[in-house]
């Protein structure tokens, strides 16, 4: 387990939530915030993180729709005892079980209204983190299509399955969602206006049958390159990111 000088302190969601993370390995950033977002779960439905790291994106999800059931799998024990301690002190209640996606805890082997996943995303065979916690968290081991295949196995009919991942991702993921998985949308997410997106976030429904949709670009940051130690987001993506916004409510 981590110790406490181990950990920093950080904010989140403009200092709403305020959650521990270890200094050296996976930190999380912008992504599990924008997953959180995109999630259209309502009050009072469960909700499962596949590979909950610390517990942000369960935590930010949680903070934006009050009473929700949270439960988190981490492949990692450190990260899931961290999670566990954010979930205290923030006040947001998170099921953290310890497990990976094949051998999925006898206690998650339910369903769920929804499933949110941030996926490694850097590809095997390059430099890894010379941290361990840090390689295992980022880069890809476990396939897309089992990511998939496992949020699928734990949605209830017409449960909804949002998941970002690096743009190279995508046509695994949407390859891996026929047939169980339709109603899909994809959200590209562009560093800056014009700019090529490198992440994506894809949204399906279990059972659902709507046309496939592309939505427009999300774009996070302002202006045609960085000027300066500052943030620089658009007013959209500082909603999502400061305020808690639904990244998604325009598109539904």
């Amino acid at each position: 387990m981590f110790a406490d000088e181990e950990l920093s302190d950080d904010k989140f969601l403009c200092g709403r939530l305020r959650l521990l993370q270890p200094l050296k390995g996976y930190r999380a950033a912008t992504d599990p915030v924008l997953l959180a977002a995109a999630c259209p779960a309502e009050p009072g439905q469960s909700v499962l993180d596949l590979g909950c790291g610390a517990g942000a994106a369960a935590l930010c999800l949680g903070h934006r729709v009050p009473g929700l059931g949270l439960a988190g799998l981490e492949l990692q024990p450190a990260y899931a005892d961290v999670a566990r301690r954010n979930s205290r002190r923030n006040g947001i209640p998170v099921e953290v079980h310890e497990g990976d996606l094949s051998h999925m805890p006898k206690a998650l082997r339910r369903d769920f209204d929804h499933v949110i996943a941030n996926p490694p995303y850097y590809r095997a065979g390059g430099s890894p983190s010379p941290v361990a916690a840090r390689a295992r968290a980022m880069q890809v081991d476990t396939p897309l299509a089992d990511w998939v295949a496992a949020a699928t196995r734990r949605l209830c009919p017409g449960g909804w399955l949002t998941l970002i991942c690096g743009a190279d991702g995508l046509p695994e993921v949407l390859a891996a969602l026929s047939p169980k998985l339709g109603s899909a949308a994809v959200l590209p997410l562009a560093p800056r206006e014009g700019r090529a997106a490198l992440r994506v976030i894809v949204q399906a429904r279990k059972g659902g049958r709507a046309p496939f949709r592309l939505l427009a670009p999300f774009v996070i940051h302002a202006g045609a390159a960085h000027d300066g130690d500052r943030e620089s987001y658009t007013p959209a993506a500082n909603a999502v990111l400061r305020d808690g916004a639904d990244l998604l409510a325009a598109f539904r």
